[in-house]
């Protein structure tokens, strides 16, 4: 009979569905999250389409702006899930060259993937920004959010172009990765933080009840709601959580 899941440094056997959902996933990630609340030198930006949920929670909570930033995974072909890097917006490309010697990848194949993946993510871009321009990221501290940490390519893309735009701080922040992949991602942002951090992890999808596909329009559907709070007495957002509205579930990559 297979292990269950147990908590990092610990022998306690771990709840194998510790996040109801996204959702939930965020305002737990959230509370990690305080001391960069109310700040007006940050921003939260999402990874779609599973990250943008857990990172409106995550703004929500921290009376922080929130946008989505795109990053594509690069999949080996005829094994999508792996990955052999990714691309993200800018022009960034992040290949895992042991993946693509081991696997003796032609440079036509890699060429193949790259050019669908960016066609994706130029469509996306569109999909969910518009005419609406990125938030200006020169000095500011960046709290890059995804739903969870599987292979990482994705967040070492994302981190390694908003890098580029000349942050004053990355912050990386997920609910739940694997010890060692958490402990990797110091190595180029400034802070981490991992919720959870369980191995073996797996699938992110593993630490969840509910863990559908989200879609694109449930992603624009969580930026316009965004856009509509307004300031609460206490100087926050009104709670315009899809969980306590009774919007839609998310879901992930």
């Amino acid at each position: 009979m297979a292990l269950l899941p147990r908590w990092a440094a610990t022998d306690e056997v771990a709840p194998p569905r510790p996040f109801h959902d996204r959702f939930e996933a965020g305002r737990v990630l959230a509370s990690r999250l305080l001391p960069y609340a109310d700040r007006s030198d940050a921003i939260v930006l999402g990874l779609p389409r599973g990250g943008v949920a857990v990172a409106y929670e995550v703004a929500l909570a921290l009376h922080l702006p929130l946008d989505v930033f795109i990053v594509r995974k690069l999949g080996v072909p005829g094994q999508e899930e792996l990955a052999m890097g990714a691309i993200a917006s800018g022009g960034v490309r992040v290949l895992n060259q042991a993946v693509i010697r081991a696997l003796g990848l032609s440079q036509g194949e890699i060429n193949e993937v790259i050019r669908r993946e960016e066609q994706e993510l130029q469509r996306r871009e569109e999909q969910f920004r518009g005419d609406r321009p990125p938030l200006d990221l020169k000095g500011k501290t960046v709290i890059l959010v995804d739903d969870g940490l599987a292979t990482g390519a994705t967040m070492w893309a994302a981190i390694t172009a908003v890098r580029q735009q000349q942050p004053a701080k990355i912050v990386m922040a997920v609910p739940v990765a694997d010890p060692s992949g958490c402990e990797s991602f110091r190595q180029i942002a400034d802070d981490v933080f991992c919720a959870i951090t369980a191995e073996p992890l797996h699938a992110v999808g593993l630490w969840y009840q509910d863990f559908p596909q989200m879609t694109d329009e449930e992603v624009r559907d969580l930026l316009a709601r965004f856009g509509q709070t307004s300031p609460s007495p206490s100087g926050g957002h009104q709670d315009t959580s899809p969980s306590s509205t009774g919007g839609g579930q998310g879901g992930g990559v």
